[in-house]
């Protein structure tokens, strides 16, 4: 089979690897469509040697497709099955594990993309309990985003208790970003987007935000306490990473608001806590990921409550133009982009 592995200095490319077999509690999927996220953007961006153990590990774990093979020991699978993987594994004891957040595991998990094979491949071996099943209405796209960004922006907003009773400031309209844009807008709440790409922004104001603010040209607190009359959003989240606009997105929150980080890497320097957290009540949350049970609600969700998550799926490719894919993605394109196998 052919898999892509990170070359360093923004470069991949696709490799032969032998075509894996299930050991007594795997399953094989193959792959029919794997999501390009923003966490892929830091082994793409690192040197060779920065890569390390990585660069021998097929990337991509945004994966979704249909098991085709299973050991002989898996019982709650069958072949044909159309599943969305959560991409880790843990000790399958502990109490993370058995509620589905194997990615907490107290005795350390496995990262698949990462420490072991991921979706940019034609196949991937897994262990049975990291696949869940999808709706037949659900396409294999939505369920890659599903797998990752989409799962991680739904998981922070059901942290975060985003309503329509809400003013819910979004920071950075990358694929996470966007998607809890739709959500937000889905539940009722005044979602402002904030972002420097203007195609984002336009995006983000298709999908139901009400207001889009480009932070370069504007001071985003200001322009958020303008629009809801001096107070400040109710939610906020912030899908960059970035620790100046972490700080910009609590000081966008009213007192008793509440702000989310999902963003990775990074820092955040509060020079006046007192006053910027403390005085004013706020709520502050972190939130990583999702767990198996979330990502199977998250698939019903989706189509119960016709989310047009397809709206944002806007750019695919096929593996073998997957170097294409991450030099746009690497350059700020807008939606969603996706791996897809015919």
């Amino acid at each position: 089979m052919h898999g892509m592995l990170f070359l360093g200095d923004k470069k991949v490319g696709l490799r032969d690897f032998p075509d894996p077999t299930p050991s007594a509690s795997q399953v094989i999927v193959k792959m029919k469509a794997t999501g390009l996220c923003g966490s892929d953007l830091r082994p793409y961006r690192s040197t060779l040697d920065g890569l390390g153990a990585r660069a021998s590990v097929i990337g991509g774990h945004e994966p979704c497709g249909e098991v085709v093979e299973l050991g002989p020991d898996v019982r709650t699978l069958k072949i044909g099955d159309r599943v969305m993987v959560h991409h880790y594994s843990g000790c399958g004891h502990c109490e993370h594990c058995l509620s589905g957040w194997a990615q907490l595991c107290q005795n350390g998990m496995t990262l698949y993309g990462s420490q072991a094979h991921g979706g940019f491949a034609d196949y991937q071996l897994v262990e049975a309990h990291m696949c869940v099943p999808m709706p037949e209405s659900l396409t294999y796209e939505e369920g890659a985003a599903c797998s990752c960004g989409t799962g991680t922006a739904y998981q922070a907003l059901k942290r975060l208790g985003v309503s329509g009773r809400d003013t819910f400031a979004v920071f950075g309209q990358g694929p996470v970003g966007l998607n809890a844009t739709l959500f937000g807008a889905a539940t009722g709440a005044n979602v402002i987007a904030i972002d420097p790409i203007a195609e984002r922004r336009e995006l983000a104001l298709k999908l139901g935000a009400s207001h889009a603010i480009d932070p370069m040209a504007v001071d985003p607190v200001e322009a958020i306490n303008e629009i809801t009359h001096g107070k400040g959003a109710e939610a906020s989240l912030d899908a960059s990473g970035v620790g100046a606009v972490r700080r910009t997105a609590v000081l966008s929150t009213r007192v008793w608001g509440r702000a989310c980080f999902v963003g990775e890497g990074g820092g955040v320097n509060f020079e006046d806590a007192t006053n910027d957290i403390i005085h004013r009540q706020v709520t502050l949350l972190g939130s990583w990921t999702f767990s198996t049970v979330v990502l199977e609600e998250l698939g019903h969700y989706i189509i119960d409550r016709n989310i047009p998550l397809k709206s944002l799926l806007l750019h695919r490719y096929s593996l073998d133009n997957v170097e294409e894919a991450f030099m746009l993605f690497e350059a700020g394109n807008a939606g969603k982009s996706t791996i897809i196998w015919s």
